[in-house]
């Protein structure tokens, strides 16, 4: 089928070209239009915290899934939270908040007179300030509501004490003032970074060719995505994924096949001879390697959360495009102006490299200590993956910014001992003649500030209430603990709020992971096992990309979790846990984007076995060959990963972290190490397929060429 689409591409030249031109334009024309079009849904249906929340929107407008935000005031020394001066300027505070944001729900020891609003000493108080409805920023937030609230609280004063704003919103849109490229220049300076890349690899002009076939992938994906949005939300972390991921995946594809282009003409064959070999072989392993990520990412589908599944249905759209293109536009690119392209041809591509060469033997030749010094690396990260603390979604509180006033705020709530809690409280959701009972009962439970039932009607609606309970911590534990007593009280009685629906986040999506891991390695090794008619090969694949997942997460936990390199590389301390969603993100895309490197290689070896029937000179020859393609595809997208870190959100950097180091452990530890001198350890065993499964997987007969002569492995000349 391949050849037969790079056959009708030929023979259509004009078209496929125009094709392409046109639906490039036309994504240019329509980005921002599709990037407007993502949401940052958070849902969790048929769990309690997300219908609680659901319900307590639909009633009161507000709050529920979203976080408020918190004035702080620490009064001078001397003065009582209960002097009328301080009332009358808690009531100026919340009066010019109200102002500024009709609809408001807004309640503090001014409306209340509950010391849940009152730290112990009496020095520091706060309100609780949920923003009507309205035009939700990047990961959820409101900067509309913060900047409002923010100009309301300017040069007020509460018995001569500034009002500090803070809270989970006013954080990340202080967090987000701090710097960063934006996503377009971070995606133009990694296409910068990779094209400097691939000027070393092809040393000619040719170098702008795999961008070019970046540059319309990306913006067909977005194109495919904008219609994907018009049936079914999408998340708008796709939007970075198509960037950056695209970016890479398509260089990937690209050069795979140019690499090989270049050298079936170092043997002697013609532009369109050489692009029918090089499709035969490296286009093959690009479609197999493209379905391999689309599953990797069609496998969220599975999680029974909307959010990832419209990740995983936006996202196998980017390696699916990033096929096609490789497999229509780049043949034409090539069979026609590609010699003109191939300019200066300063680095023959008939043999392999030297370097590789002698890496590929060292590793043959020392395959017990290799296999050992990359096993020990990656089960140290593993054994720190495996003291992962699955924290809230938008990260620690002390992470998000680390200045302004909102950080100055959150310093004084937890220097009072009141806690970051208050910034995410657990909201109840209650019959109204129940509300004072609840309140009452959960008031004094572990791990909690206090509890309130503010009156009026922003917190009273068709005979149901609201609680606030602001907890010290944002601790999933002291949910749980403050929903055993308040279910105590009645059967209608619900809890909810930002870390309820979170915890409800976590069981939800890893109480069904391991039916989502098991359905990835299903199908890849069912698609791998096709590919190299092999049943061994499949399954180190899938056993290596799990333990390649294992050491990104490790990684994950030491840089964000405890700190080792987060404050050095961003200023920014150790966030004491992950975000919920990201090792689910993380580990769907890298267990799709190495198997990228594991087809490239494996394809190779695959075919100097058949040539020779010797296992150790097909690892040598295969390693060789496609080494440096494989490294240089690691850096171009590591460097994509680093241009993405720039970015102001702390979220973003987690995920750039996560694939980034991921990407260069499995290129380098995993692929060049790893899996050589296990396939050596292995020997014959790598190519045994039971007859009866062969007849089965129906595979396809090994790849047969013409007879053109072929460089003596051990004469490699230098590359």
């Amino acid at each position: 089928m391949i050849l037969s689409i790079t056959r009708w591409s030929l023979a259509h030249k004009r078209l496929v070209v125009l094709l392409w031109l046109v639906i490039t334009a036309i994504g240019f024309a329509s980005v921002s239009r599709a990037t407007g079009a993502l949401s940052d849904q958070y849902s969790v249906p048929g769990r309690e915290g997300y219908e609680t929340n659901a319900a307590i929107t639909r009633t009161f407008g507000t709050g529920g899934d979203r976080s408020p935000l918190v004035p702080v005031v620490t009064l001078p020394t001397g003065v009582s939270v209960d002097s009328p001066a301080v009332t009358r300027g808690l009531r100026r505070v919340t009066g010019a908040i109200e102002h500024a944001l009709p609809g408001a729900r807004i309640a503090s020891y001014a409306s209340t007179h509950d010391r849940a609003f009152v730290s112990r000493d009496g020095h520091t108080t706060f309100a609780l300030v949920y923003p009507p409805p309205g035009a939700i920023g990047s990961f959820g937030t409101d900067p509309k509501a913060v900047k409002a609230a923010s100009a309301a609280v300017r040069g007020v004063d509460v018995a001569g004490a500034p009002v500090h704003l803070t809270g989970l919103d006013a954080l990340s849109s202080s967090g987000n003032r701090s710097g960063g490229l934006g996503l377009l220049l971070e995606s133009l300076l990694g296409g910068g970074l990779a094209l400097l890349v691939l000027v070393f690899v092809f040393a000619s002009v040719m170098a702008l060719v795999p961008l070019l076939v970046a540059v319309i992938s990306i913006m067909t994906s977005f194109l495919a995505v904008w219609g994907l949005t018009t049936v079914t939300s999408v998340s708008s972390i796709v939007e970075f994924l198509i960037a950056l991921v695209g970016l890479g995946v398509a260089i990937d594809y690209s050069l795979l096949i140019i690499v090989r282009w270049r050298e079936e003409r170092a043997r002697g064959a013609d532009r369109e001879q050489a692009v029918m070999r090089a499709m035969q072989t490296a286009g093959r392993a690009v479609v197999f390697s493209g379905t391999t990520v689309a599953v990797g990412l069609l496998a969220l589908i599975v999680l029974p959360v909307p959010f990832l599944r419209s990740v995983g249905l936006g996202g196998l759209l980017i390696p699916l495009v990033s096929v096609a293109v490789a497999l229509t536009l780049l043949p034409v690119l090539l069979a026609t102006v590609g010699p003109r392209l191939d300019w200066p041809h300063v680095r023959t591509d008939r043999d392999a490299s030297r370097s590789w060469t002698r890496w590929s033997a060292w590793v043959v030749r020392h395959r017990l200590a290799g296999a050992g010094v990359a096993v020990a690396i990656l089960a140290a990260l593993a054994v720190a993956a495996a003291t992962i603390h699955l924290g809230p979604a938008s990260g620690s509180p002390n992470t998000i910014s680390q200045r302004g006033g909102a950080h100055t705020g959150l310093v004084a709530l937890e220097r009072a001992g009141i806690g970051s809690g208050a910034l995410s409280p657990i909201e109840i959701l209650t019959p109204q003649a129940r509300a004072g009972a609840v309140a009452t009962t959960v008031d004094h439970v572990t791990g909690v500030q206090g509890a309130a039932d503010p009156a009026g009607p922003s917190w009273t609606s068709h005979g149901r209430a609201l609680v606030e309970v602001i907890p010290h911590t944002d601790s999933g534990s002291t949910v749980d603990r403050v929903a055993d007593r308040a279910h105590a009280v009645g059967s209608h009685v619900r809890v909810g709020g930002v870390v309820a629906q979170n915890d409800d986040f976590i069981s939800a999506v890893y109480g069904s992971f391991p039916l989502m891991v098991g359905l990835i390695a299903l199908l890849t090794f069912v698609l791998l096992a096709r590919a190299f008619r092999s049943v061994v090969l499949p399954l180190k694949a899938v056993a290596l990309n799990l333990l390649s997942v294992a050491a990104a997460w490790g990684v994950l936990v030491l840089v964000w979790q405890h700190g080792y390199g987060s404050d050095a590389l961003w200023g920014i301390p150790a966030n004491g846990s992950i975000p919920s969603w990201l090792p689910v993100i993380v580990f769907a895309f890298l267990f799709g984007l190495s198997m990228d490197y594991e087809v490239f290689i494996l394809a190779r070896v695959r075919e100097e076995y058949d040539r020779t029937g010797d296992t150790d000179r097909s690892i040598t020859e295969g390693l060789a060959r496609t080494g440096r393609l494989v490294t240089s595809a690691a850096l171009i997208l590591f460097l994509g990963f680093a241009a993405m870190a720039t970015a102001p959100s702390t979220s973003v950097k987690m995920i750039a972290t996560g694939l980034g180091a991921g990407i260069l452990l499995d290129a380098t530890v995993v692929r060049a190490l790893l899996l050589p001198t296990a396939m050596s350890l292995l020997g014959r065993v790598n190519w045994w397929l039971p007859p009866r499964l062969a007849r089965v997987l129906h595979p396809p007969e090994p790849v047969t060429e013409q007879p053109l002569e072929r460089p003596s492995l051990a004469e490699p000349e230098r590359a």
